[in-house]
């Protein structure tokens, strides 16, 4: 029987063998590989991120929207909808390896919903980059 995702170490497990996927992938690891340089910092504010995402403990303090319109443009805005699905794959996949339950199923979600918003935020950003 898997485990139930019940708290922050639950969580930075999840975090830390998501990432060993992502990092290793050969269509988007070099994304993370090349930006990211203290790994043990950003899994870190990403575990703060899912904590306060799920169990509305106010630990993240960020802007992913901010993040990742940077991260497009060092990378000449070629980031596309196969990139998020891609990361959303390892998500879900990282996820049910490890965990059931309905923080399962809402950790999906809401990873959904994020990559949605940030793929359209990124579409923006590019459109009024290009109107300066």
């Amino acid at each position: 029987m898997k485990k139930q995702i019940e708290n922050r170490d639950d969580l930075t497990f999840l975090v830390n063998q998501f990432y060993d996927k992502i990092r290793a992938d050969q269509e988007i690891g070099s994304y993370f590989n090349e930006i990211i340089t203290d790994w043990d910092a950003h899994l870190e504010k990403l575990t703060d991120f899912w904590e306060t995402n799920l169990f509305a403990v106010r630990k993240y303090k960020g802007n992913p929207h901010a993040v990742h319109n940077e991260v497009d443009a060092h990378f000449n805005e070629s980031i596309t909808a196969n990139e998020f699905g891609i990361w959303l794959n390892h998500w879900a996949q990282t996820l049910d390896e490890h965990f059931e339950g309905e923080n399962v199923e809402t950790l999906k979600r809401r990873a959904r919903k994020m990559s949605t918003f940030l793929y359209v935020s990124m579409f923006k950003h590019r459109q009024k980059e290009s109107e300066i």
